[in-house]
């Protein structure tokens, strides 16, 4: 199956959003189920765009919106230590209201596309792409989605007083959790907070933790990359989107 990919602009409250899309292209051209890639504090980079670029192969329309638009829109880093304290100066900006006004702006820019089908949403996010992933699950916009060592779930929102894990009775997809034993950056104690409050609010769910993976284990750029967790976890995304998405 053959792979095209764009950047795109989509309009959010009268800014520009950039965007990297990259869908698949069938030998019988038919609509595809889409997917939204919630990107680390690196930007849209590499990483994140293959990880679009595998998602589509597998049969997807698959965009990765740019939510730091507002601060610092491009932004395409690797991973030393200045592309990470750039990172974590943007994380203080990011809100929860225009994170999921970016989210539907996304949703609205795909529903536009003729080779979308727009039954269903899939969403996956990396680091504080894991928190958006989550905080987006709680909303309507979404049905499946896989989140990766999102960080600060049970303990604090998005320029918000709550914790996003408050929104968790609102999650009405499936859900797919994974973190890496190892992650200094996420307390055991963070994970079991949400393990507790998805099983008291009965969503649907799964949640994996790898004894001997660390933080960005599943980005091969990364010194943390972790190849049995990201295949495992690789395994487990593209299961939950072909039963979530293609259902009739």
């Amino acid at each position: 199956m053959r792979i095209e990919s764009e950047q795109v602009t989509i309009p959010v409250g009268g800014l520009a959003m950039g965007g990297y899309l990259a869908r698949a292209v069938p030998d019988e051209p038919r609509p595809l189920p889409a997917v939204l890639v919630f990107m680390e504090i690196f930007g849209v980079n590499a990483h994140i765009r293959s990880v679009c670029d595998r998602i589509a192969a597998e049969g997807y329309v698959v965009l990765a919106p740019d939510y730091f638009h507002r601060t610092a829109p491009g932004l395409d880093n690797g991973y030393d230590e200045a592309a990470m304290t750039r990172g974590m100066e943007l994380l203080q900006s990011l809100r929860a209201s225009e994170v999921l006004a970016d989210a539907q702006a996304a949703i609205d820019y795909l529903k536009t596309r003729a080779e979308v089908r727009s039954e269903r949403f899939g969403a996956i996010g990396f680091c504080i792409g894991g928190h958006i992933a989550y905080l987006v699950a709680s909303t309507d916009l979404i049905s499946a989605t896989a989140s990766f060592y999102g960080g600060g779930i049970a303990v604090r929102g998005l320029g918000e007083a709550a914790p996003t894990l408050a929104r968790t009775g609102s999650i009405r997809g499936k859900l797919l959790l994974f973190f890496g034993a190892q992650d200094t950056m996420i307390p055991q104690r963070e994970v079991d907070l949400l393990r507790e409050a998805l099983y008291r609010e009965s969503i649907r769910n799964e949640l994996f933790v790898y004894p001997d993976a660390g933080h960005g284990f599943f980005c091969e750029a990364r010194s943390s990359y972790h190849k049995l967790g990201h295949d495992d976890a690789w395994r487990r995304v593209k299961k939950l989107f072909l039963d979530e998405l293609h259902r009739t």
